[in-house]
């Protein structure tokens, strides 16, 4: 069964600073503490990360994947999906980047993920699994950005 999960937040910063933090994910280490290595493996023909290993903690462990990042039509979106790893049977997610109305200076982030596991996990231990990734993907993106710190 898949757990889906999505969570958006305003931001102080224009949508394509916002999309260029995300877009560096070899310094995501940096502001998502679980996140302990990202190595870009391949770019595509704009420079862009193309497929990325992810070493992180997870569940008390550590756990490996590698992620394929692709990039639509819409400057302000990035979207990834599961190319292998050893607890994740599948995972897809996207971000977008989006103008607020009357404030060139803030961001509407979107946030979306589903993710298949390959081991059974109680429901509380999911929702607090799914609480620490939403944080991540959201709050400390979102200190990353307006104050340049992590919130832990």
């Amino acid at each position: 069964m898949t757990d889906h999960t999505s969570q958006q937040a305003i931001v102080r910063g224009t949508p394509e600073h916002c999309y260029e933090m995300v877009l560096d994910v070899e310094r995501l280490p940096e502001w998502a503490p679980d996140i302990k290595e990202a190595t870009v493996l391949v770019r595509d023909d704009q420079g862009r990360p193309g497929d990325v290993f992810f070493r992180a903690a997870a569940m008390g462990r550590s756990t490996s994947y590698t992620l394929r990042y692709s990039y639509g039509s819409n400057p302000l979106r990035i979207s990834w999906r599961l190319l292998d790893g050893d607890l994740l049977d599948r995972m897809s997610g996207e971000y977008e980047f989006l103008p607020v109305d009357g404030d060139a200076t803030a961001t509407q982030v979107v946030y979306d993920l589903d993710v298949d596991l390959l081991v059974r996990l109680p429901g509380f231990v999911k929702r607090r699994l799914e609480a620490k990734v939403v944080h991540a993907a959201i709050d400390d993106l979102k200190a990353r950005i307006e104050l340049g710190t992590t919130t832990g």
